[in-house]
């Protein structure tokens, strides 16, 4: 029988799916295993290459699913990909240890997994079994695919090669006293703070989002020197996703399964790499009703920012308003806290309050507070740095 790593050979430089299976086909009828991963794999680094060793080193055969360049750009923001996809495939075919290449236009890669049904799927140490995409997951279970987790290589990553080349620049543009300019655009001074210019920020929101719209308007009207990189919604019908891109904004939508205020590890993760590709410092709740955890809470430590319809630490929870009105309080307000791993917990920033009358219900009341909400939380976000607080 003829070996097929031999008679595979591509005509160009991405194959079809229909490709991959038959070759899926012949290895498996000599009982060999056909290794599958997927990525971007743009500015190809050290850490990519010894990641798609290890991976080839699964089985007898490795296939790469490559993002298209629409895939990317939806993924990782306008200014990506660096290369274009046939560029991105022709570099991963020189390696040795590839041996197919497959573009995939979705931003999952379950569709590929369906029709190729690989024997064995690599994904990167930042993911785990249970961060894998559930849709991805099931795809994977359902062929019989099996799973290998494989470690990352420190400080090897697009980012961090993208953010050693802008700190280059940087470096050259105040040797040369002046201004760093790339992709044709000006960039900060060379001798502000790297820290310095507007406050690069992303919001989370499930719903109405009239704290994204006085965020906004603050930042619109020159009172917040903020970038809103980012909004994303667990709700793709939701008003704060049809105001974002009335405004012009990018938008993301994370299905986050059923109603309910858990949100799955998966969803974290993915929620956690949509900021860090925007290049948000400070997230920003907006009524989102997801409580969050690890890595958002990690690797936003002290960054994410809340405000809740109550004087923390009175009346924590859902109806903060209603609970102030039922237990016949003469006043209650809003408080713009961090937000930790304990509820309404956070370290306080500001509060403000409003009256509780005679005759009050709630949606009176908590208008009221909306109102104040809008003042003081814009506020926070201007006053960031003076308050000392991180932004990276």
């Amino acid at each position: 029988m003829t070996d097929p790593l031999q008679d595979f050979e591509p005509e160009t430089w991405l194959c079809t799916v229909d490709q991959v299976r038959e070759f899926r086909a012949q290895l498996e009828a000599l009982g060999q295993k056909l290794v599958f991963t997927n990525g971007c794999f743009d500015l190809l680094h050290a850490g990519h290459v010894r990641y798609l060793r290890q991976a080839r080193a699964l089985g007898d055969a490795l296939v790469v699913a490559l993002n298209s360049d629409a895939s990317v750009r939806e993924l990782k923001g306008p200014t990506r990909p660096v290369n274009t996809e046939e560029d991105r495939a022709e570099i991963l075919m020189a390696l040795e240890c590839v041996n197919a290449v497959v573009k995939f236009e979705d931003p999952r890669v379950t569709k590929l997994i369906e029709a190729i049904a690989p024997h064995v799927y690599a994904k990167g140490g930042d993911y785990t079994v249970e961060t894998l995409n559930p849709e991805e997951k099931a795809a994977l279970d359902q062929v019989g695919a099996e799973i290998k987790i494989l470690p990352l290589v420190p400080g090897r990553s697009t980012t961090a090669t993208l953010k050693r080349v802008k700190e280059g620049e940087r470096e050259q543009g105040q040797n040369q006293g002046g201004v760093v300019v790339t992709g044709g655009a000006v960039a900060t001074p060379v001798n502000s703070p790297q820290d310095s210019g507007p406050l690069r920020i992303g919001i989370l929101g499930s719903g109405h989002g009239s704290n994204f719209e006085a965020i906004h308007r603050a930042v619109a009207e020159g009172h917040l020197e903020a970038d809103i990189r980012v909004v994303i919604s667990d709700h793709a019908e939701s008003r704060i996703l049809r105001k974002a891109r009335e405004a012009g904004l990018n938008t993301i939508h994370v299905d986050a399964g059923g109603a309910g205020w858990k949100l799955p590890a998966s969803v974290q993760k993915e929620i956690c790499d949509h900021l860090k590709r925007h290049d948000v410092q400070v997230v920003v709740l907006a009524g989102f009703m997801r409580v969050l955890k690890d890595p958002l809470l990690s690797e936003f430590a002290d960054r994410i920012v809340n405000v809740h319809p109550s004087l923390l630490p009175k009346y924590k929870g859902k109806e903060a308003w209603v609970q102030a009105l039922e237990e016949g309080e003469l006043e209650t307000g809003a408080t713009v806290h961090l937000v930790n791993a304990e509820i309404d917990g956070g370290r306080i920033l500001a509060q403000g309050k409003v009256p509780i009358h005679i005759g009050d219900t709630a949606d009176t009341v908590l208008e009221r507070i909306h109102t104040v909400e809008h003042e003081i939380y814009p506020q926070v976000l201007a006053d960031w740095r003076k308050l000392g607080l991180p932004t990276g």
